[in-house]
């Protein structure tokens, strides 16, 4: 069974999302890669704000490919959520609701899911050119000199995913191996 969200991604939206559950996005999401989770690492660390607001919201784990003549974003995939674990924590205990990416998460992401019952996404890998039609809007809003790697606020309608650690830790990934 399909489940619609719309954002922002709440506790009471999350509570009843299960390890395995097909979700469909629509909403406001952002994207940053490594390089942008690391200057927003950093800038907590500093005491300096976030580009965007944290709390129940979604980061999507992905840079978009230029977009060609006449469309909003280029191939639009996910990337490998692991190189974002060790900024993930920290996040989250500042609020952040939900991330999309692909692949496991480290022990230390999950009991922070856990701690701060979120919930981690994935999506397909190798079909961004697919996911990309599912993109209403982009619009770069910080760390522009990263190209690609820069923090994209997105409108998405019936984005797909499939929830793969819901806030109870159930972990899809463990399930299947």
């Amino acid at each position: 069974m399909e489940k619609q969200i719309h954002t922002p991604l709440t506790k009471d939206k999350m509570k009843d999302l299960k390890a395995g559950d097909y979700v469909c996005i629509t909403g406001i999401i952002y994207s940053a890669r490594d390089a942008a989770h690391k200057r927003m690492y950093e800038a907590v660390m500093a005491g300096e704000d976030l580009p965007f607001s944290i709390k129940d919201n979604i980061i999507y784990y992905m840079g978009p490919s230029p977009a060609r003549s006449g469309q909003i974003i280029g191939s639009a995939g996910p990337t490998t959520a692991s190189r974002m674990d060790k900024y993930t924590p920290r996040l989250l205990d500042m609020g952040l609701s939900g991330m999309i990416g692909k692949g496991i998460r480290s022990k230390e992401v999950v009991e922070s899911i856990i701690k701060n019952k979120a919930v981690y996404f994935a999506a397909t890998g190798g079909a961004g050119a697919l996911l990309s039609k599912c993109i209403k809007k982009s619009k770069v809003i910080a760390y522009d000199e990263l190209g690609t790697e820069a923090v994209h606020e997105l409108y998405v309608e019936s984005f797909p995913v499939i929830v793969a650690i819901d806030s109870k830790g159930n972990n899809l990934y463990n399930q299947i191996s």
